[in-house]
């Protein structure tokens, strides 16, 4: 990340919620209007990513295994508890499932302490 810093096994991200440091990111597709930015993935699980809702974009259901947080960057995101703007942060614990949208588009820094599971119809 060009933002941050590593010293030894501790990253310094610094500027979050500034557009210069988000729009100068690498970014790859992630799902359908939904892009990604890789902090890092470790083998046992724990992940942590920007990611890019395009206006309109959305994310099916899924359930989360082990705690997610969510910290809303830019725009608003829509979930099951209501709309979230810039500033919110979200927790979910494990067992919890929801959908997501965001019509107006947004960046979150998202942290999973373990992969989620899509939901299966």
């Amino acid at each position: 990340m060009q933002s941050g810093a590593i010293h030894g096994s501790v990253m310094i991200l610094h500027d979050l919620f500034s557009e210069k440091m988000l729009d100068v990111q690498p970014w790859e597709r992630f799902r359908e209007g939904i892009q990604i930015h890789w902090i890092y993935r470790m083998p046992a699980g724990c992940q942590a990513a920007l990611l890019r809702y395009e206006p309109g974009a959305s994310l099916a259901r899924h359930v989360h295994v082990g705690f997610e947080h969510i910290l809303v960057l830019r725009g608003s995101q829509i979930d099951d508890n209501g709309d979230h703007p810039a500033g919110t942060l979200l927790i979910h614990a494990p067992g919890t499932s929801h959908a997501i949208t965001s019509p107006s588009g947004c960046i979150v820094l998202a942290i999973w302490e373990k992969p989620v599971h899509m939901w299966l119809p």
